[in-house]
């Protein structure tokens, strides 16, 4: 094999790795941009937006693909869920299902 054969299989390699590593924080991080109306970790301390934190995994992700797609009514939800992937509702769900109420 020549040298730059291998350099190339060794950078391709390289540049797969973080896309394919899954960040640990990565829900963590997505979870933030929701603590102003859904509370520190999906515990809501105002009356309005529900607290996530515990809620069905299932139900939540039905809910953020509802407000994208305009079959949920809201305020501000429909146009932030057009902003995440398929892939960022699944992280947040898990991430929300997962935390004690």
């Amino acid at each position: 094999m020549k040298a730059w054969t291998v350099a190339l299989a060794i950078a391709g390699a390289a540049s797969a790795s973080p896309a394919q590593a899954q960040d640990p924080d990565a829900a963590r991080a997505l979870a933030a941009t929701c603590a102003t109306c859904h509370g520190t970790e999906g515990r809501s301390v105002v009356n309005g937006p529900p607290s996530l934190a515990g809620q069905n995994r299932q139900a939540l992700l039905q809910a953020l693909q509802d407000f994208r797609d305009g079959k949920r009514p809201a305020t501000i939800m429909h146009q932030l869920a057009k902003g995440y992937t398929e892939a960022q509702f699944e992280l947040l769900a898990d991430y929300y299902a997962a935390i004690k109420p």
